[in-house]
């Protein structure tokens, strides 16, 4: 046989091999390798639970779960269904049949015990069925609606109502402090610009720390955080108080109270805010953001800041220490937990020593009126008791560092800010005293003058 000849089987069976491949095997590769893919993915271990003592382990392999070291089988009850079990037991109330008269016969009293046997046992299941539906209801998602007659105490706990009439009421103080004739209409625009801005810091100081607020047992209740309003909504709030506030504050009374304002609003929601989870200096600069108001109202009144406006800043700074300090003692574990860093919570003694030391300032303040001729020299003797008397409750706070000498002073603080600004203006120097020795601000010797004329 010749060489051709024994060739040619191989070269057919090779030709046969490659047309086959190319009209099978070649579209199908890509699929193959697909398949492949799937296959090895599906192999591997998709959940492993290692213990070391009973060396277990869970394997997928081709969608059957095995399992080595069958772990023991322990009755797991839903802390849910607990719960719900406790709530009906609790709630679940026996009412115990009175004793039956001695001279009723044996039959009418066992027929009598029967019904009330019976009665209650229908009174039972129709309270655990009840109980059962309303604590159903009560623990499943419920859509928070809002409702138009909520909106106001809504808005209310938005902008801290009561800090904000503590506001506005400092801002009164130094208003009326001021050596210039009463004029009521500068009073209220002043009052109410005054107020709205307040309105707005708070709702925007809310609106940054909800996630922390949420931590704390003071603050959980907020309405951001229940989720009462929504934060757009708490935003245009914050809008429609702010900028009109500034807006009368600068156009209604004058252009320094309206930038006082302002910086009071940027200091309290971009600088203080912030610095509350960074450093122990929040609390210097939140007192700086409380004795600005009491300036606004003097500046309000004599278009200038003086050395009386000054003082009332002052005066009002020291006074937050021992409020802020006592009031943060009693609140560590929440400052704590909400990731505030106060003084109370990272420097205890550092917190004591600064509320001791500002209420001992008080007194050289009271002092110093008098020397600016703002007060009559009668002032720091009237005040004197009431200074010596948060001093005393302070140096008690620096000493012993419990609750109860911190809840001392701070109810000391409640009524001794008012009581001090009313002793202060009680012995304020008279506008007609200020014109005569020429000291009155501005333009205003003019407006005494004529006031004086008929």
């Amino acid at each position: 046989m010749s060489a051709a000849g024994r060739c040619c089987p191989p070269r057919a069976l090779a030709g046969l091999f490659v047309w086959r491949l190319r009209n099978t095997g070649v579209p199908q590769i890509p699929c193959q390798f697909v398949h492949l893919y799937h296959v090895a993915n599906n192999r591997l271990i998709t959940f492993q639970y290692f213990n070391f003592l009973k060396r277990m382990y869970v394997t997928q392999c081709n969608k059957d779960l095995r399992q080595r070291a069958k772990p023991k089988v322990d009755s797991i009850v839903s802390p849910f269904h607990e719960l719900q079990q406790l709530d009906q037991e609790k709630k679940i109330v026996h009412k115990n049949s009175p004793v039956s008269p001695v001279h009723q016969s044996g039959s009418e009293t066992s027929s009598i015990n029967e019904l009330r046997e019976t009665k209650s046992a229908v009174r039972t299941e129709d309270s655990i069925i009840h109980v059962g539906a309303e604590s159903k209801e009560d623990r499943q998602w419920k859509e928070m609606k809002l409702r138009l007659d909520d909106l106001p105490g809504i808005l209310a706990r938005l902008s801290k109502i009561k800090l904000t009439a503590l506001v506005v009421s400092t801002t009164s103080a130094g208003f009326a402090m001021a050596p210039v004739p009463f004029e009521l209409t500068c009073f209220l625009l002043a009052s109410i610009g005054t107020g709205l801005a307040s309105c707005a810091a708070n709702s925007i100081n809310q609106f940054f720390e909800v996630p922390f607020d949420s931590n704390m047992n003071r603050t959980k209740n907020r309405p951001l955080v229940r989720g009462q309003i929504s934060p757009l909504l708490a935003v245009c709030f914050a809008a429609s108080c702010g900028i009109p506030g500034i807006a009368l504050l600068t156009l209604g009374v004058n252009p320094l109270t309206g930038a006082l304002g302002a910086f009071n609003i940027f200091l309290y929601t971009c600088c203080y805010t912030p610095l509350k989870r960074m450093s122990i200096a929040n609390t210097w600069v939140g007192a700086v953001v409380g004795a600005i108001p009491p300036m606004m109202g003097w500046t309000a009144a004599t278009g200038s800041l003086d050395a009386g406006a000054l003082l009332l800043g002052g005066i009002l700074y020291s006074w937050q220490f021992p409020h802020f300090n006592a009031l943060s003692w009693g609140l560590r574990e929440d400052y704590s937990r909400g990731g505030y860093c106060m003084m109370s919570v990272t420097h205890p003694g550092l917190c004591r020593r600064v509320a001791l030391r500002h209420c001992l300032a008080l007194i050289g303040l009271s002092v110093v009126a008098p020397v600016l001729d703002v007060t009559t020299w009668t002032f720091p003797i009237v005040s004197l008791p009431i200074n010596l008397y948060i001093s005393y409750l302070g140096f008690r706070f620096y000493r012993d560092a419990d609750r109860s000498s911190s809840r001392k002073l701070f109810f000391c603080s409640l009524w001794h800010l008012p009581m001090l600004l009313l002793v202060m203006f009680t012995c304020k120097k008279s506008v007609l005293e200020k014109e005569d020795k020429g000291d009155l601000p501005g333009g205003s010797h003019q407006t005494a003058m004529e006031i004086r004329l008929p």
